[in-house]
């Protein structure tokens, strides 16, 4: 399955969150760019950034910084946060970005989120995050009455590049991957499912390797913490 290193950006900086809490952060590079570089030198094909600014006012605030990085490193780039309007994705498509997750335009305006899907396709990915199994928005600060995976079975027939599925309960926590949800999201797409939040250690990710249609796997905290060192996760799984 493909290794995807994280970069959450606030602020200008590469920062972690615990369960998504804007409040509850701890910056790990004042550098973000140089970051990126450092995943890219490890092997990294694609990194996964998100503007967490971008998430939860609902306009990119790091978009110049993204850029930056783009132009600086030659692997892809995975973007989310802030995207809900079809000339931002223009925008980042342009300045080099390969495929953009899509979280809170999937809720708040499906019919946008599905031209964008036309447009680029397998090159959107659908972004469902869950706080006991409900989908979220705005940087995680709002939740819906659906259900993720009544999102997912809706996506089926969009042309997607896939779906990333993340617990927010997991998500910084350094607790392992709630397996049961990953199982039924993956279960349910058509999609090749990423798995994202609380991958911690390499036992992790065996287990998450296992799980019919899961094609990928973002982490983050652990590659900061060095509970995981990138190098070898992507020796070992990267496909």
């Amino acid at each position: 399955m493909l290794i995807l290193p994280a970069i959450d950006l606030k602020g200008g900086k590469c920062v972690r969150l615990i369960q998504g809490d804007m409040d509850l952060e701890t910056v790990y590079s004042d550098d973000p760019v140089d970051q990126a570089k450092k995943w890219e030198s490890a092997g990294a094909r694609i990194i996964h950034i998100v503007d967490l600014d971008g998430a939860v006012h609902g306009i990119p605030r790091n978009g110049e910084l993204i850029r930056q990085i783009c132009k600086a490193v030659k692997c892809k780039i995975q973007l989310g946060g802030g995207i809900r309007d079809m000339e931002t994705a223009d925008a980042y498509f342009d300045s080099g970005v390969e495929r953009i997750v899509l979280g809170s335009l999937l809720l708040k305006d499906p019919n946008i989120a599905a031209q964008m899907a036309v447009k680029y396709p397998k090159r959107i990915i659908a972004g469902i995050d869950v706080k006991e199994k409900h989908a979220t928005a705005d940087g995680w600060t709002t939740t819906s009455s659906l259900t993720g995976t009544s999102i997912v079975k809706a996506l089926n027939d969009w042309p997607l590049g896939g779906v990333v599925y993340t617990d927010i309960s997991r998500d910084g926590m350094m607790q392992g991957v709630n397996m049961e949800g990953l199982s039924e999201m993956a279960e349910v797409s058509k999609h090749e499912v990423i798995a994202s939040g609380g991958i911690t250690t390499m036992d992790d990710l065996e287990e998450v390797s296992k799980v019919e249609n899961v094609g990928g796997a973002i982490i983050g905290k652990a590659l900061y913490k060095g509970t995981i060192d990138l190098k070898k996760a992507i020796k070992e799984f990267q496909k």
